[in-house]
């Protein structure tokens, strides 16, 4: 089986971006288009759906609801992960993006045209969460396999750079959803906002889909995966193979992911909630102008940390950034609570723009390196995914609670997200990390 070690073959040519621009295209705007769904929800969970759907709760068993089922799409990604692993593994990248694509668009059109618990009762509470399984499935099956995309067709010296792409996607669907909403807040009154406006971001996500599939119709499996399929060399059942053969592996990617992305919950979802109570209304529209200045900004950092990974290496950034965020999310929570707003978006550019995106942006790649070619779908897939649902998925729900057992205090949920810093840092030091041997070495293969 190919694997991830690599043979001497003598000096490599150089690749032109621009002969890979419609992957790299294809990858960021896939993950853009999940990403603005996916992130819709959030922001609206924080807004307005616990108003909508559950409105007969106190305000904070309102909250805490409208986050549940946040967190149930974050349950789903480790199925559509497992679900899109196997068939990615055997038939190829390309046919389930594509699919999980035209999913999700679907899933978020239908929640913009979800009645209300005013209008059906406990019906649209069911419906709100089965759209939610759904989108969950769909990110689950989209990450793993934008990211192996953009990666196996990139060379090794610029995979982290390629990868990032998969990562900016992230940013732009951000970018997007918050400024969205922003946008639909302020050309409308509060009343006419939570009667109907807030419903027009999520069927607007039919356009960005046509557009998303039109360029993801247009690109290939890597050469290598096709080699491995014209050979038959294809694993049978790989996520079986994966837990058997390759735990290791898989714990690392778990545990790489569980600081970043409950710091990334945390700076763009629960921090809307949190400023509404604190501060009030005004201090949640700050909120949202903030997300969209890091968001923008995070069109350039993902880049940039993907390139420099690929130069210096991925472990010791990672490390760097985790120690970063278990320091600052407790400056972060006295801000939020005593801070001049105005400073907000230089806030949230430490906390997204260096030290979320410095871990985010090389994962594409870090993750791939972990797993040999026939089973890496199925690997990354599952083990970014269980690492999300442990961290992001629970995060606000978790943030929320301890908020209350603290004593309406946070530094419960600074403790918490200091541990997964920890826990981050020790996968970090077992992970395979061959990026700064590549950059050395012009006699390595551009090929896994």
């Amino acid at each position: 089986m190919s694997s991830a070690t690599s043979t001497p073959v003598g000096p490599q040519p150089p690749v032109r971006i621009r002969d890979k621009r419609r992957v790299l295209a294809s990858a960021f705007v896939g993950t853009t288009i999940e990403w603005y769904d996916f992130y819709l929800y959030g922001t609206a969970a924080a807004l307005i759906f616990s108003k909508q759907f559950f409105p007969g709760s106190s305000p904070i068993a309102g909250i805490l609801a409208s986050f549940a089922t946040f967190a149930v799409g974050f349950f789903a990604r480790p199925l559509g992960g497992i679900i899109a692993g196997h068939l990615g593994d055997r038939i190829g990248r390309k046919a389930l993006l594509v699919a999980s694509l035209f999913i999700m668009g679907v899933a978020s059109a239908a929640i913009g045209l979800l009645p209300t618990y005013a209008t059906i009762g406990w019906a649209a509470v069911v419906g709100l969460v089965l759209l939610r399984v759904v989108q969950g499935l769909s990110v689950g099956a989209e990450w793993g396999g934008s990211a192996l995309l953009s990666v196996e067709h990139a060379p090794r010296r610029l995979r982290g750079f390629f990868g990032s792409f998969t990562q900016v996607g992230s940013a732009f669907g951000l970018l997007l959803a918050s400024g969205a909403f922003a946008t639909t807040q302020a050309l409308m009154s509060s009343s006419q906002f939570q009667s109907f406006g807030w419903r027009i971001p999520f069927l607007l996500s039919a356009l960005l889909v046509a557009i998303g599939l039109y360029i993801r119709l247009g690109v290939e499996d890597a050469p290598e995966f096709k080699r491995l399929k014209a050979e038959d060399r294809v694993a049978s059942n790989p996520i079986k193979e994966v837990l058997l053969h390759h735990r290791r592996a898989l714990f690392v990617t778990i545990g790489l992911r569980l600081v970043q992305p409950a710091l990334f919950v945390i700076l763009t979802v629960y921090i809307l909630s949190y400023l509404t109570t604190r501060r009030g209304v005004p201090a949640s529209a700050a909120g949202l102008a903030a997300i969209l200045i890091a968001a923008a900004l995070g069109l350039v950092s993902g880049p940039f940390w993907g390139w420099l990974s690929d130069r210096i290496g991925r472990r010791r950034i990672t490390v760097i950034s985790a120690i970063g965020i278990i320091v600052f999310v407790w400056p972060l929570f006295w801000f939020l609570d005593n801070g001049p707003l105005f400073l907000l978006p230089i806030v949230l550019i430490i906390g997204l723009n260096i030290l979320h995106d410095s871990i985010y942006g090389p994962q594409a790649a870090w993750f791939a390196e972990q797993f040999p070619l026939h089973l890496r779908y199925s690997g990354v897939s599952f083990g970014y995914q269980v690492g999300t649902v442990l961290s992001g998925g629970l995060t606000p729900f978790i943030a929320a609670g301890l908020l209350a057992v603290g004593g309406n205090q946070p530094w419960l949920i600074c403790a918490y997200l200091g541990l997964l810093g920890l826990l981050t840092i020790a996968a970090a030091l077992t992970a395979k990390d061959p990026a700064r041997a590549y950059a050395k070495d012009n006699t390595i293969s551009d090929t896994f």
